[in-house]
């Protein structure tokens, strides 16, 4: 027979494995680490809750957390996803890996920028806007510039396979249907678009004038105006019949099963704060805030004074899926 010292013991020891400490926490992020690190070091500092950060490499952005999360499905280790745009969260959701928290501090955030049932809220956007050479006199206002003969050949689009422009395109597809979208593509095709390997290229081959415009980000488009590039960042399809600007926010994501729920809870009410909105707005990231009344840089329309497209991102990472294999044959794969 145990002795009681002993069977006290194991008695506390059971009851210290089955209760995990809310004092730390474990995030995995897919926003650059550069930005995302200060606001995590920030909730350290304001909470005393200690986090232990998990970043996406450049080459596995977006798909290394989320691939991780996936494996780990059936014993979590992470309690929240910090995603870079919100796709990659609805693949989570679908899969059954997130699930529902309502915060308190995202009552204020726009319909169109949360999963209704809690599985991801959307906070500091970015817009998909075109740059433009300032040689240019007469701007592009729409996508549809693209297929415009003006600009055969004048035009740089990132290659659509890889990260915010596969989520416009697919957007593309949810809005217009499939017969439209790809007939977009292929008069694009047809105008002798050029491919670049990433948005930071695009905006590189407007600003010296290799191009006259492309489809980017638009922290892409303010730093370089930033570094006096002679560039100017247009919202497309602005017109009252226009589509609107595709906005990609971030989202925040709370794991099943996360090891520290209560803190979890805690890191996402920070990250969907006002303050946290304004800190990235004014960081070299130059995010949109989501929630109204945040003051904004110079170079950003506040999220009010911005048409917005209106997609469902559910439908648009079911699409995204979808479209690969016309995508791949796009690029001639």
């Amino acid at each position: 027979m145990l002795s009681r010292s002993i069977y006290f013991i194991l008695i506390v020891l059971l009851f210290v494995s089955c209760s995990a400490p809310q004092d730390q926490i474990v995030v995995y992020v897919s926003e650059d680490q550069v930005f995302s690190e200060p606001i995590l070091k920030d909730f350290e500092r304001a909470t005393g809750i200690k986090v232990k950060a998990v970043y996406d490499t450049e080459e596995a952005k977006s798909t290394g957390a989320m691939n991780r999360l996936i494996a780990e499905k059936d014993n979590p280790q992470a309690d929240v996803y910090w995603a870079n745009e919100p796709i990659r969260a609805e693949v989570l959701k679908q899969k059954g890996i997130s699930t529902s928290y309502v915060s308190p501090k995202a009552k204020d955030i726009p319909p169109v920028f949360k999963d209704p049932g809690g599985y991801w809220t959307g906070f500091s956007a970015r817009a998909r806007v075109l740059i433009v050479n300032n040689s240019v006199k007469e701007k592009p206002k729409t996508i549809l510039a693209y297929t415009d003969p003006r600009w055969k050949g004048k035009s740089v689009i990132t290659n659509p396979l890889f990260g915010t422009t596969t989520s416009e395109i697919a957007a593309l597809f949810t809005i217009w249907g499939d017969e439209q979208a790809k007939e977009f593509m292929t008069a694009m095709r047809n105008n002798d678009v050029a491919i670049s390997t990433n948005n930071g290229e695009s905006a590189d081959f407007v600003a010296t004038r290799q191009y006259d415009f492309s489809l980017v980000d638009s922290d892409d488009a303010v730093n370089r105006m930033r570094q006096e590039k002679p560039v100017t960042m247009v919202y497309p399809d602005q017109g009252e019949n226009d589509i609107g600007c595709l906005i990609v926010p971030n989202a925040a994501v709370l794991i099943k099963g996360a090891p520290h729920p209560e803190a979890a809870g805690k890191l996402i009410d920070y990250l969907l704060s006002r303050e946290t909105e304004k800190k990235l707005a004014f960081a070299d990231c130059a995010q949109i805030p989501l929630h109204p009344g945040v003051q904004t840089p110079p170079e950003l329309k506040p999220i009010k004074d911005i048409k917005v497209m209106q997609v469902n991102y559910a439908e648009v990472a079911r699409k995204m899926v979808e479209i690969q294999p016309f995508l791949k044959a796009w690029m001639g794969l």
